[in-house]
């Protein structure tokens, strides 16, 4: 979250962090500027952790900031990788918040290391800066362009020195990243709902391959990169809020489209359809109207549990699963539910669900799934960097259902997926589901998609997990 011109810059990034919890929950910070330095305020936690004195705010001094929650997939979760990360420049300090994940980190990271440059976080958010210092370009601009030439893989980015705010993206368009206003400030913010939280009007997505500078001369914006779109497909199965505008659409009707061509492809004779909240909701409900089945709320979910998926211990995932739903029991016992879940990535938390819903009743348990199998690890930004943990990559939909007890299991098709964007096809990054990848991978990146293909150690590994959870 960026916003550019406003007597309370810093207060507005902290709201719309708060709109943004749901991206990142291991860490949150933001640095503000008044023209002549860069203030911060960062720590590990959920953003109502880190800003819980208002104090903070006068230390946050200037009409300019920029705000970040981490979820990280590469560098530690650890104090030093908090992020805006700043630093002290030739140029002046310079403060980088990112969203994304390189490809091309090591081999990068490893040829500066050997050139001198010493680094003090292990997160690839760092390099850009390195790389930003090195260059001989005569504007910030031009040092970030010169820079971003250079890094493979999937970023967005918002950088803040004392006069300028620069927000840029990727060629791919990987990671959301948007443009909008409030009053004559500018904001730029990760989606959608950010804007909403704070009042400020959406304008448009910043292009991919774009970089846009806000300073007092005004807004600039230049193409560093041609742009070559693979935008991120489960940012709309899963991670974006289904009222964000993503990608120039609807989280919201993409999702039900998901929803109905599910039902399309894999009906059942049920009695009632409901979601695993609050992710699945809405393909739940297209679920449901596209079958011409009752939608009902079966599961209530804790809400001041984290989103499991991305919470960075496998123990509080297991533990977080056990605690986070709990069945409404007249709603369920003796129905025959098709429960729809947005996607399976590991399988621990819908192993769980199956146990509880047997527990409260229910008659039947059909498992529909608003999304291919994942079978194939993501180097972008989501966090399955290893196929180990992806459980259809060792598993088949029958075996995935044997393991969850369950009377019936279906995937949405990708075509099926593709076909609820409304874009033409070639547009998104499905990698994750074919493990077709748009940008090469670097040679440890590429081991990684051959390990783990020994079925012996695959079931093996099967009821390890049975058995944690029994």
């Amino acid at each position: 979250m960026g916003v550019f011109g406003h007597p309370h810059a810093a207060e507005l990034t902290y709201l719309g962090l708060f709109a943004l919890q749901h991206r990142g929950q291991e860490s949150a910070g933001i640095v503000s500027t008044d023209g002549t330095a860069l203030y911060d305020v960062r720590g590990m936690g959920l953003v109502a952790d880190v800003f819980n004195d208002h104090s903070q705010f006068n230390h946050l001094a200037g009409n300019r900031a920029i705000g970040h929650v981490r979820y990280s997939t590469a560098g530690g979760s650890t104090a030093v990788n908090v992020q805006p990360l700043v630093v002290r420049t030739k140029d002046g300090p310079l403060a980088v918040a990112h969203n994304g994940n390189l490809v091309n980190a090591r081999e990068l990271r490893e040829q500066l290391e050997s050139e001198g440059a010493i680094f003090q976080t292990d997160s690839d958010t760092e390099l850009f800066v390195h790389l930003i210092s090195r260059s001989r370009e005569t504007t910030l601009a031009g040092r970030v362009a010169e820079a971003l030439r250079q890094v493979q893989g999937a970023f967005s980015l918002l950088f803040i020195s004392k006069d300028e705010m620069i927000v840029a993206r990727d060629p791919h368009g990987f990671r959301p990243l948007c443009l909008g206003g409030k009053g004559d400030a500018v904001v730029a913010a990760s989606e959608t709902c950010a804007m909403d939280l704070t009042d400020a009007t959406y304008v448009r997505d910043v292009e991919p391959g774009e970089i846009i500078t806000v300073s007092a001369r005004g807004i600039e914006s230049m193409m560093y990169a041609p742009a070559s779109l693979h935008m991120c497909v489960f940012e709309l199965i899963y991670f974006s809020r289904p009222d964000s505008y993503v990608f120039g659409g609807s989280v919201d009707r993409k999702r039900r489209k998901l929803g109905k061509i599910l039902a399309q492809e894999a009906p059942v004779d049920a009695d009632i359809v409901i979601s695993v909240p609050d992710s699945s909701n809405t393909s739940a409900l297209g679920y449901a109207r596209a079958a011409g089945l009752k939608y009902e709320i079966g599961l209530i979910r804790n809400h001041y549990i984290g989103r499991t998926f991305i919470n960075p211990s496998q123990f509080m995932r297991s533990f977080n699963a056990r605690i986070k739903y709990n069945p409404v029991v007249g709603v369920l016992k003796d129905k025959r539910v098709v429960l729809v879940e947005d996607s399976i990535v590991r399988g621990t938390t819908l192993k769980k669900l199956a146990d509880i819903l047997k527990k409260a009743g229910v008659k039947e348990i059909h498992i529909r799934v608003a999304s291919p199998p994942i079978r194939f690890p993501c180097f972008y930004g989501m966090d399955f960097p290893t196929r180990k943990e992806l459980i259809a990559a060792w598993n088949s939909p029958e075996q995935i259902r044997e393991y969850l007890g369950v009377d019936s299991l279906k995937y949405l098709s990708v075509e099926g997926m593709l076909a609820a964007t409304y874009d033409e096809p070639g547009r998104y990054c499905a990698a994750c589901f074919t493990g077709e990848y748009p940008v090469s991978l670097s040679e440890a990146e590429s081991q990684r998609l051959s390990e783990y293909d020994d079925q012996e150690w695959a079931q093996a590994e099967l009821e390890r997990v049975i058995r944690s959870l029994d």
